[in-house]
């Protein structure tokens, strides 16, 4: 069946429709990973957005039941250069097609993803529509270009969980699936603040030998220290930071209360709590093979990546200080309190999908929270 994407701009690519039949709007982003389709797929940060993988063939080795970053996926277009027509996994249960259409997420092949991919870059992440119904081009880049886009909105309340839930699933071991924690050493009781949090976030912690209580983004920061925990955790999540105020101010009053940790969009807020200043990239860092560098052991690392929006690095308050840069564009990719045990990144240490070097962070959490205990 033909399919038809089109950008708010006016660029028009015409494809084959895989997945669900219809319509959708969003914010069209690009993703470098050569696999980890299904995590992607799945992972709350992509909330209100569309994803074109650069890699050229999806889908080969199917979807199973174990590699999922939320209970659903949480992308609402997928535009592939070609959908694999066989898949081949011991743990595949179904097609990226049988997935996508179960999940009711439309997708497009057989478009030229290198020339959606260089167009993103010169002309900047925007809005787009993919359609099987309405094939007029004209249509389409009329509605792409009514969507109000991801800037000072709230997508964070999308994604939360609606209570408070305890975290025991560890990491995923052959042959074993995953795990449960039995560490005989010290827990440290966790809060992570659930702005869309990836599940592979919570297994590290637990692998870690962590207690973990999951909690709402609208939580106050009375009743999390309330729970009395060694650490407080701050979630990965999708949009605009600017958008939540209000986790902003909940963070404001934890701040030197407890050791805090922040990852991607709780980077940002930890940020923002601190008096920094946030923007949209232009057309954001997403993948598995983004480069940073550690400003103090000068050590580079290929880490996991996806946001739109990040800091401007001359706007960190005079407590902070600036520890590791993306060597691509040198953007922040990380800041440490120079008092107080807080630190925060941007890049994703838990990976999943993605390279490893950036695990060690979960331990870095650890020690700051047995050194403030």
């Amino acid at each position: 069946m033909k399919a038809l994407l089109a950008f708010a701009d006016g660029r028009v690519f015409e494809g084959r429709s895989f997945g669900a039949t219809g319509e959708v709007v969003g914010e069209l982003v690009f993703n470098t990973s050569m696999m980890g389709y299904q995590e992607i797929l799945t992972d709350p940060s992509y909330e209100g957005q569309m994803v074109v993988m650069t890699y050229p063939l999806i889908g080969n080795y199917g979807v199973n039941s174990e590699d999922f970053e939320s209970e659903k996926p949480w992308a609402r277009g997928f535009v592939v250069k070609e959908n694999s027509g066989i898949h081949v996994n011991w743990r595949s249960k179904l097609s990226l097609d049988q997935f996508l259409k179960k999940h009711k997420i439309i997708g497009i092949e057989g478009v030229d993803t290198r020339a959606i991919t260089v167009h993103i870059r010169d002309k900047g992440a925007q809005e787009a529509v993919i359609s099987t119904t309405d094939l007029n081009p004209e249509s389409l880049i009329e509605k792409a270009g009514q969507s109000s886009g991801l800037v000072g909105k709230d997508m964070v309340k999308n994604v939360t969980c609606s209570k408070k839930y305890s975290w025991t699933e560890g990491t995923w071991k052959l042959g074993k699936g995953y795990t449960q924690n039995h560490s005989s050493g010290k827990k440290f009781k966790v809060v992570a603040y659930d702005f869309g949090v990836k599940k592979n976030i919570l297994r590290m912690l637990i692998q870690h030998g962590c207690e973990v209580t999951v909690v709402p983004a609208f939580t106050k920061s009375d009743e999390v220290l309330s729970l009395n925990p060694d650490g407080i955790f701050l979630s990965n999540g999708p949009g605009d930071p600017a958008g939540v105020p209000y986790t902003i101010n909940n963070v404001k009053q934890l701040i030197g209360k407890k050791p805090i940790f922040g990852i991607c969009l709780g980077h940002q807020i930890l940020c923002l709590a601190l008096g920094a200043k946030s923007f949209k990239l232009r057309f954001g860092h997403r993948g598995g093979n983004q480069p940073i560098i550690d400003l103090k052991t000068k050590k580079v690392e290929i880490t996991s990546q996806n946001h739109g929006f990040a800091i401007v690095n001359e706007s960190l308050s005079e407590d902070l200080e600036q520890t590791h840069i993306n060597l691509n564009d040198k953007t922040l990719e990380g800041v440490r309190h120079k008092t107080l045990p807080i630190f925060s990144v941007q890049y994703h240490p838990e990976s999943s999908p993605g390279p490893h070097d950036a695990g060690y962070l979960f331990k870095n959490f650890i020690k700051m929270m047995n050194g403030a205990s």
